[in-house]
């Protein structure tokens, strides 16, 4: 090799290696400087937990919900779903803050698409997300409320407590640990979280009225607001055009609450809700109507 060429050559391998010295040097200052100290609770709070990463507690990930939880005085320490309460006592004696009750939630299915016998009003051809295809149009069937039946929220539950039975999706109550993920995922909003110990339900999550609903489904709500006028606990409202019912003042009201609006519900929508065996039937109902 010509010595001049080699003399270059060599010269800029010092260039380049001092430059990255330099750099080397100022990374580790800048790392020793702005480093921060780990606090050993958080790894204990986020070893206790099942890292299940699944946002349910409204933080991105277990790790984030331990540094909350050690770090905030607000945050509570019965927000782990998939733990339940074995985990909210250890989190709870990790951060010697109070143990509060932890409420049964159960993912629900506020739409009767099957049992009503709601039509598709197309055949939809695209990505097979319901997100895609309540795109076109709110999706392919009839009632722009129903379940579009694609099954993203089963591809989306991190517990697999989601099974797709005649295109609509049943859930299995004891796989489902409420953490939200189906809720988040459906473009339709009609997967909600409830809890178990709820006297009634309403099954539909439609928000038109009359002959709108009857013309699509044989059971949805058109939205008479019966439920609304009866109900002795003033449980029940009406906002948005849709049924809300607030459990908690119709448990406190008594064991009677809930016997009126279903009795007065025109459609036979306001249902007693009898938890996990209301689910259970909803499967079974499911399963034999695909078969």
């Amino acid at each position: 090799m010509d010595p001049e060429l080699l003399k270059l050559a060599l010269g800029g391998l010092v260039v380049l290696g001092c430059i990255g010295l330099f750099f080397g040097i100022g990374l580790a200052l800048a790392a020793h400087k702005f480093a921060v100290e780990s606090n050993p609770l958080i790894e204990e709070v986020l070893e206790s937990l099942p890292l299940a990463n699944c946002g349910g507690c409204g933080y991105p990930g277990c790790e984030g919900y331990a540094i909350e939880v050690v770090t905030n005085p607000d945050v509570p320490p019965n927000l782990c779903f998939p733990g339940k309460e074995a985990v909210a006592e250890k989190v709870a004696a990790l951060t010697g803050k109070k143990m509060t009750a932890v409420e049964d939630t159960i993912a629900v299915t506020r739409c009767s698409r099957v049992e009503g016998k709601v039509k598709q009003k197309h055949k939809y051809i695209g990505f097979s997300t319901c997100t895609a295809a309540n795109l076109g149009y709110g999706g392919p069937v009839s009632c722009p409320y129903a379940c579009v039946g694609l099954g993203e929220c089963a591809a989306a539950c991190p517990f697999g407590a989601i099974e797709m039975v005649d295109d609509f999706p049943v859930i299995d109550p004891d796989k489902c640990v409420s953490c939200g993920v189906c809720v988040k995922t459906c473009p339709k909003k009609i997967i909600e979280i409830q809890t178990m110990k709820a006297r009634v339900w309403v099954p539909c999550s439609t928000k038109d009225a009359g002959k709108a609903v009857m013309g699509v489904c044989e059971v949805g709500c058109i939205g008479c607001k019966m439920c609304v006028k009866v109900c002795p606990a003033n449980a029940v409202a009406y906002q948005g055009n849709l049924v809300i019912i607030d459990h908690a003042a119709c448990i406190a009201y008594g064991p009677s609450c809930g016997e009126a609006c279903v009795e007065k519900c025109p459609r036979d929508i306001f249902r007693h809700y009898q938890g996990r065996e209301v689910v259970a039937r909803a499967a079974d109902t499911g399963l034999k109507m695909a078969g």
